[in-house]
């Protein structure tokens, strides 16, 4: 797959296409729990934005990454829940009205944290200078991508509610297909080195994903939320938009290394996610 393809074509292409699945899920109400439920929302956005960070940053000191799988694991952390978040939700019992309230939340801030947090990564393990940082009208771009989709979604599912239900399993069907075309794509361009970018950035990618949904679920245990709540939150900072982060990665900042850590994690999250919704199950009964 040539790069132009991934970067110009594809990439914006699935980006739009996950997005408008999201907006085909969400209504203003959702935007107004954050109001009505603001302890469980507060809980996850304060996971999402700042403790997820956090962690990843010791987590890229521990194994002691690469500068440039460094930032790309610092991107991927930065990067907002992904709308898997909300189905690995309703499979495993959780409260999906507040996953579809986080991811919609968590997108729209993001797009304001998400340049800060990967500037100061670059800045931090790659002393600056040493690849382009993000550039306003990148942002714009990035602004564009994932909020009109978004919006036009919305209106969709406002004024055409039948046709939006119609469309909303053939959207997830095409998200999860561009999502596997995507990190094929990512894998074939750095095929040469690939293996030993796994071998490299898999543990610490692993350790991550386990860390961000046991973070997400036993947080909001410990401040009393309910179970749903805990199991959503759990989902949603631990199942990330990797499309958005490669996106990134390759379009905005224009390092295909820096691709590598978000794909290999979206590769994982789907079997540790399968894995915790099982467990957490298993202990309810």
């Amino acid at each position: 797959m040539e790069s132009s393809l991934l970067n110009v074509v594809l990439l914006p292409l699935a980006l739009g296409v996950i997005m408008l699945g999201l907006g085909l899920s969400l209504t203003t109400d959702d935007f107004k729990r954050v109001v009505q439920y603001p302890k469980a929302i507060l809980i996850g956005l304060i996971s999402q934005m700042i403790i997820l960070p956090i962690i990843c940053f010791f987590i890229v000191r521990l194994f002691g990454l690469s500068p440039e799988l460094a930032v790309g694991l610092m991107l991927l952390a930065a990067s907002p829940g992904g709308p898997t978040a909300n189905l690995y939700s309703h499979l495993y019992k959780g409260d999906v009205a507040l996953n579809i309230s986080l991811t919609a939340v968590n997108s729209l801030i993001s797009l304001f944290t998400l340049p800060f947090i990967v500037n100061f990564a670059i800045d931090y393990f790659l002393n600056s200078g040493q690849v382009i940082p993000m550039q306003f009208k990148k942002v714009m771009e990035v602004f564009a991508i994932v909020l009109i989709p978004v919006t036009f979604g919305m209106l969709l599912k406002s004024r055409f509610p039948a046709l939006s239900v119609k469309l909303n399993k053939p959207v997830k069907i095409l998200s999860a297909l561009f999502l596997v075309l995507i990190i094929a794509g990512v894998v074939y361009q750095e095929r040469v080195n690939i293996i030993s970018y796994f071998k490299m950035v898999g543990t610490a990618a692993l350790i991550f994903n386990i860390l961000s949904m046991a973070t997400g679920y036993y947080l909001p245990k410990l401040l009393k939320t309910g179970e749903q709540q805990a199991i959503a939150i759990g989902m949603e900072i631990g199942i990330h938009n990797g499309t958005l982060a490669i996106y990134i990665a390759l379009s905005v900042i224009g390092n295909s290394m820096m691709s590598v850590p978000p794909a290999i994690y979206s590769l994982i999250m789907f079997f540790t996610a399968a894995a915790f919704g099982f467990l957490v199950n298993v202990k309810r009964k």
